[in-house]
């Protein structure tokens, strides 16, 4: 079996076979390719290789079919298929990939990209033409540099009008693009003349997209607000970079007296299960290293390992001791949620709850409690590797039930589909208002309101080239292969 050694809860999956991280996101996994030198010759032994790493460490490794029924000289994204365990209502999530380097560094934050988050909808009454809206920008990213803001819309690619038909292969189409602004004129939303060239480059991107202190003294409310999009510690050059970007602004925050906060992870697919801890560490009411925060359920093999060999607390993980924790001044925390909230943002939802009132507004979440690791060949092969799901948690009072299709059902179910989208923080942004509402703060007096349109969605949460971001919840450690 796989020898796993714990390591201050944080995983770097070496068994013979390097272990990376497990990170998450939402709807069906996707299927990376690249060029790769393997041929159909190697078919058999990369399969074989497969096999060997689910029947081992794979959740669902029992009701696996037998090996000897099934053909090893397949290609592997289809030899993989019919290992995974009710792909389309339980395991969603576990994947193979010819490029483990790409994915790798998509896990890590790590892609070439344009730098924009975004939902397409139908712009139109006849729903054949549809707009790019952008949820968020990337900090840093070539489409910040060229002006680009959460609001805008993009109607055109290269000069022609995105439809249904055509929006995959004008989005994937090359490493540059012109897309054309659009703008809402009444009820219409139609092309202005100002067009963006965009180059896409490699970026490390800040999971922190936005954080502000909003000052409401009147109602006795000093509200600390965190757009937060993955779940990653830091860079290769400093590993802690972003984590301890999360411990500034939330000394900032305990600094200025915060009693309320909210926490958008609208965008969040998730990520290391370390960056979670030290998320939950800051928020959680009366935690400390000797609470849980969550519990483990690996397969029956790995539950008596680490049993025997770590005790029988072994599955528990507790919170860290957070020198800038304002949950003492929290009687609860708002989250913000889509359909795209997923793995490691739901692991902090549901770690929190036994500890504090948790208030969700926004949509379904993606439903994803399970854990996995992505693993690469030890002899260094091929660029093959597996997105594993390795097994499940649950809070400190064993609750997992949202691991479905359905997700978390949110306390105040609200679409996000009034565009354009409004500023992060302002106070007539659709969720964050009904935040305010629930706060008792009422909309300003004598504001005016800019024109809205509520649009029907066709996709969401989509990246750059039409990725959707992949829903993770990574463990690092280190594991090796070893045989009885």
């Amino acid at each position: 079996m796989l020898h796993l050694k714990k390591l201050n809860l944080l995983y770097v999956l070496i068994f013979g076979l390097l272990v990376a991280g497990c990170k998450d996101k939402n709807v069906e996994p996707t299927i990376e390719t690249a060029l790769d030198s393997t041929t159909a010759s190697d078919y058999k032994a990369i399969n074989s290789w497969l096999y060997e790493i689910m029947d081992d460490a794979y959740f669902w490794y029992k009701d696996m079919p037998a090996q000897a029924s099934l053909d090893a000289t397949i290609d592997p994204h289809d030899y993989f298929e019919k290992l995974v365990y009710q792909r389309e209502t339980v395991d969603r999530f576990s994947s193979v990939t010819d490029d483990i380097d790409a994915l790798q560094n998509e896990f890590d934050g790590i892609s070439k990209i344009f730098g924009i988050s975004y939902a397409l909808s139908y712009i139109d009454d006849g729903k054949s033409n549809i707009g790019i809206f952008l949820n968020y920008v990337v900090k840093g990213s070539p489409a910040e540099i060229a002006g680009l803001k959460r609001g805008d819309i993009l109607l055109k690619v290269n000069g022609t009008q995105l439809t249904a038909s055509n929006y995959t292969t004008l989005l994937g189409s090359g490493e540059t693009a012109t897309f054309t602004l659009g703008a809402l004129n009444g009820t219409t939303i139609a092309a202005t003349s100002t067009t963006i060239s965009i180059t896409k480059a490699e970026v490390s991107e800040d999971p922190v997209a936005f954080s502000s202190v909003i000052s409401k003294p009147t109602y006795g409310k000093t509200i600390g607000y965190l757009v937060y999009t993955q779940f990653v510690p830091g860079t290769t050059a400093d590993e802690a970079k972003y984590d301890n970007e999360l411990r500034q602004i939330f000394a900032d925050f305990k600094s200025k007296g915060v009693n309320e906060l909210v926490l958008d992870l609208r965008f969040n697919p998730g990520g290391y299960i370390s960056s979670a801890e030290t998320l939950a560490s800051l928020i959680g009411k009366n935690v400390s290293a000797s609470k849980i925060f969550y519990k483990e359920q690996w397969n029956d093999k790995y539950v008596a390992y680490w049993q025997k060999t770590q005790g029988a607390d072994a599955l528990n993980y507790t919170f860290l001791n957070e020198a800038n924790n304002i949950g003492n001044n929290l009687s609860r925390v708002f989250v913000l949620t889509s359909n795209g909230t997923a793995s490691a943002s739901e692991l902090v939802i549901n770690g929190l709850k036994p500890y504090m009132n948790v208030i969700t507004i926004g949509e379904h979440t993606a439903g994803k409690n399970l854990f996995g690791s992505l693993i690469n060949d030890d002899q260094n092969r091929w660029k093959w590797g597996a997105y594993v799901m390795l097994g499940q948690t649950a809070n400190a009072n064993g609750e997992s039930d949202y691991g479905t299709v359905n997700g978390m059902t949110p306390d105040y179910l609200i679409e996000d589909s009034k565009v354009p989208y409004k500023p992060f923080a302002d106070e007539n942004e659709t969720l964050f208002r009904k935040a305010l509402d629930i706060m008792g703060i009422p909309a300003p007096e004598g504001l005016r309101i800019a024109a809205s349109k509520t649009v029907d969605p066709f996709k969401k949460s989509l990246r750059d080239d039409l990725k959707v971001r992949k829903n993770l919840m990574i463990k690092k450690g280190t594991i090796q292969l070893i045989h009885p």
